[in-house]
C-alpha cells in the first residue's frame, strides 16, 4: 500500500527569518492523520535567511539528523562541539539524557536544510555527536546509505531501528530497494520529480509513505534528490 503526503498539504510556519514546512505535527502546528510514521517523528523542510537561527534550545530522548541542501549551518552544542555543515554532509546528534545547541545560517547566504527526527531505541541514551561527508557521485543513480542502527558503510550510526538512503537520479536512471513487508518505508523527494513503483508521480516535496510491500522502484526521474526511510513499524 502506497499513499501519498504532497507537498502542499504540509504544514508551514513563517517567522521571517524561518520558513519552514512540516511533513508532521510540530510546534503549533498539528494534524491528527500525520503525527509520526514508524518511529519517523518529524520531517521539517527548513529555509533559514543569511545571519538568521536557532538560539541555544533543549532537546532530549530523540535521534535529531540534519542534512544541509544549500548554505551552510553553523552548530555549537553543550557537549563542546562546534561545526559548520555543509551541502554533502549528515550530521547526527543522539539528545538522550539531554542537549542544548543553536544553529545559525551563513551571514551572507540562506541556508536549506532537512531537520529530521527519530524515536531513539531507547531512553536515557547519553548524548552523543556525529557528522560525516558524503560524495554526490557515491549518490549518482543509486541508493547510498548515510544513516543506519549498524553505522555500516560508513554512515552516521543511530541509537534508532532505522535506516536512511539518499539518492540522485535522472533520465534513464532508476533504482530499487527490497522491502520487508513488516516495516515501513518512507520516501521524501526533496527535488525533482520521479515515479514510485511504476504508479505514483511525486514533484518536489511529495512524499510516500509505503506499507506491506516487498519492492521500491525509483523511475522516470528529472533532477531528482530523494531520502528513503526504512523504519520500524
Amino acid at each position: 500500500m502506497i499513499t501519498l503526503r504532497l507537498s502542499n498539504t504540509r504544514g508551514y510556519a513563517d517567522h521571517g527569518w524561518l520558513k519552514s514546512f512540516h511533513s508532521f505535527s510540530f510546534a503549533n502546528y498539528y494534524d491528527s492523520n500525520h503525527t509520526s510514521f514508524g518511529n519517523l517523528r518529524v520531517i521539517n523542510e527548513d529555509f533559514i535567511q543569511s545571519g538568521g537561527g536557532f538560539g541555544t534550545h533543549p532537546h532530549q530522548n530523540m535521534e535529531i539528523v540534519t542534512y544541509v541542501l544549500s548554505g551552510h549551518l553553523f552548530h555549537k552544542d553543550s557537549m563542546g562541539n562546534q561545526a559548520t555543515i555543509a551541502p554533502g554532509e549528515v550530521q547526527r546528534m543522539t539528545a538522550g539524557t539531554g542537549i542544548t545547541h543553536s544553529e545559525h545560517s551563513h551571514p551572507t547566504t540562506e541556508t536549506h536544510l532537512l531537520q529530521i527526527w527519530l524515536k531513539p531505541n531507547q531512553l536515557g541514551l547519553t548524548p552523543s555527536y556525529e557528522q560525516t561527508h558524503f560524495l554526490d557521485s557515491d549518490k549518482q543513480g543509486k541508493l547510498l546509505l548515510v544513516a543506519s542502527n549498524t553505522g555500516d558503510s560508513g554512515s552516521v550510526k543511530l541509537n534508532a531501528d532505522a535506516q536512511i538512503y539518499a539518492t540522485l537520479l535522472d533520465q534513464a536512471e532508476s533504482t530499487q530497494l527490497n522491502l520487508n513487508p513488516a516495516r515501513k518505508y518512507y520516501v521524501f523527494l526533496i527535488s525533482g520529480n520521479l515515479t514510485v513503483n511504476d504508479t505514483h508521480a511525486l514533484n518536489a516535496g511529495d512524499a510516500a509513505l509505503i506499507q506491506h510491500e516487498n519492492l521500491l522502484t525509483l523511475s522516470d526521474a528529472h533532477l531528482a534528490e530523494a531520502l528513503i526511510f526504512d523504519l520500524s513499524a
